[in-house]
């Protein structure tokens, strides 16, 4: 979650904006301060308060338009309106990243009607690409694990188990597909980190399914 991510969600810990929201999501369109005080029962001066901290928070946008299509003398004041912010807010604890699988899924299907193989095994080629573009060489994979919500451990054998799942929701349900390119992805990242490590399948209860291995200098000799 960055620093936005987090104003805005305090914002909506008052009942009353969360509601607010919930009238402007459901509406689908911008809505004046006297009708949504008038929906949410508060008094004019109320919503005001609440409708401006939620812009503040970068959860609601305000602009200024004419009620009706008069226009020009005689049509009044502006009034202000208020809507939901362009922006998804993401916030989940613990962090989940469907917006990458999804990136990954949707990159794989083109792939496939492009190509016409598998769309299976182009997921697979798409997570070890993305793995690769997103893995750092000047940064151990620790670190990059851990801002992509990982979670890494230290499993006390120079390596990692990686705590967290960011593609929980979808691993339950699609448990194959999902850890199989889970599973690519972290490798080929893993790989092209500073400390460059191998990562491979194996489950963690509450966690992620993906584990990666020591360092090539700190792996016992055989």
């Amino acid at each position: 979650m960055t620093d936005d991510d987090v104003a805005a969600v305090a914002a909506l810990a008052e009942p009353a904006r969360r509601e607010l929201v919930r009238i402007l999501t459901a509406e689908g369109s911008p809505l004046g301060r006297d009708e949504l005080a008038e929906r949410t029962g508060l008094t004019r001066a109320a919503a005001a308060f609440h409708l401006d901290k939620l812009v503040d928070a970068g959860v609601l946008v305000a602009e200024f338009r004419h009620r009706g299509e008069k226009r020009g003398p005689g049509s009044g004041r502006p009034a202000k309106f208020y809507s939901l912010a362009g922006d998804e807010l993401v916030a989940s604890i613990p962090p989940r990243r469907y917006d990458l699988a999804g990136e990954l899924l949707a990159a794989a299907v083109e792939r496939s009607d492009g190509t016409g193989r598998p769309v299976r095994e182009c997921l697979l080629a798409v997570a070890a690409e993305q793995g690769a573009e997103r893995s750092d060489p000047s940064r151990p994979v620790a670190d990059t694990l851990d801002g992509l919500g990982y979670e890494p451990v230290d499993d006390d054998a120079g390596g990692y188990v990686l705590a967290n799942c960011p593609f929980h929701r979808l691993s339950s349900r699609h448990t194959d597909v999902i850890c199989s390119a889970n599973a690519a992805f972290v490798s080929a990242l893993s790989a092209g980190a500073s400390d460059g490590r191998e990562a491979w399948l194996e489950p963690l209860a509450g966690g992620c399914c993906v584990r990666v291995g020591a360092a090539a200098g700190d792996r016992p000799e055989h």
